[in-house]
């Protein structure tokens, strides 16, 4: 590995917190909000990756490839991408469908990558981080991972931060979630493809953290209810979760993401199916 490896590993440790998982459900809100991506989930052929019939194989594959995207080297990263592409492959529309779609559509990838970027940048800042301009600008640098171990050419890649703030203020134009799109997700955050214990339990804070994380304008979409009181509680948790994790040894705070990078390697090494 060269010493610009080594740093570029180092920078995008830096932004990797396991307790970003709390921002999960609030991402895929995002992600599905673009009509394409929504329809795209929702309508999926392929069995195996659908969330409410094998929520754990899902959780594991989606965040191996963040793992992967964040931490791993390029022999793993094409690996990882050409098991997606199998998958993706078989994800597209029919005539039936309300929106034109396909996972392969590097435009829809492009967009999920940006909230993958977006959600770490602000989980981040939430949990009290702080980056000089200088590294917030070779992390964003770096992220550019996260759409080409899909198949976002790495051209496509807004320039810089300032480039990444156009494009998300352009593609908010975009941004619908619809009836169907919406109850999909709502089963999501409210847990409710779960056993009935999980969901009654950890259902109602799910629904807060996931609401909390979302920018007004998604929140709006999925018509969540919001306030000033909502927001104080909010800020309180994160407070206290953002102290426990910098408290952390690194290999801790970045769990899962380093046990699944190397749960990922060890399939490729056996030549178990990565997704």
């Amino acid at each position: 590995m060269t010493s610009t490896e080594q740093t570029t590993e180092i920078d995008l440790r830096r932004i990797v917190h396991g307790a970003g998982l709390l921002a999960a459900g609030a991402n895929v809100i995002m992600q599905l909000a673009r009509p394409g991506v929504g329809y795209g989930v929702v309508e999926s052929r392929v069995e195996s990756g659908r969330l409410f019939d094998h929520p754990v194989k899902r959780a594991r594959t989606t965040l191996s490839y963040l793992a992967v995207a964040m931490l791993g080297d390029d022999e793993t990263k094409k690996a990882y991408r050409e098991a997606v592409n199998v998958a993706h492959r078989q994800v597209h529309s029919t005539p039936e469908s309300p929106v034109k779609y396909s996972a392969m559509d590097p435009k829809l990838q492009l967009w999920v990558a940006a909230c993958l970027y977006r959600g770490f940048e602000d989980v981040y800042a939430a949990l009290g981080g702080v980056l000089t301009p200088e590294e917030a600008a070779e992390i964003y640098r770096c992220s550019h991972a996260l759409g080409t171990t899909l198949q976002v050419r790495e051209s496509m890649w807004p320039a810089d931060r300032a480039a990444f703030q156009e494009y998300w203020d352009a593609e908010m134009a975009e941004v619908h979630i619809d009836d169907t799109v919406r109850e999909h997700l709502l089963h999501v955050v409210r847990l409710t493809y779960r056993p009935r214990l999980v969901s009654s339990v950890f259902g109602p804070l799910n629904t807060f953290v996931t609401t909390g994380f979302l920018p007004p304008v998604f929140r709006d979409e999925m018509k969540l209810p919001w306030d000033e009181r909502r927001q104080r509680r909010f800020d309180r948790l994160l407070r206290t979760v953002g102290a426990l994790s910098r408290r952390q040894p690194e290999a801790l705070r970045i769990f899962p993401f380093n046990f699944l990078l190397w749960d990922v390697k060890r399939r490729i090494r056996r030549g178990v199916p990565l997704v």
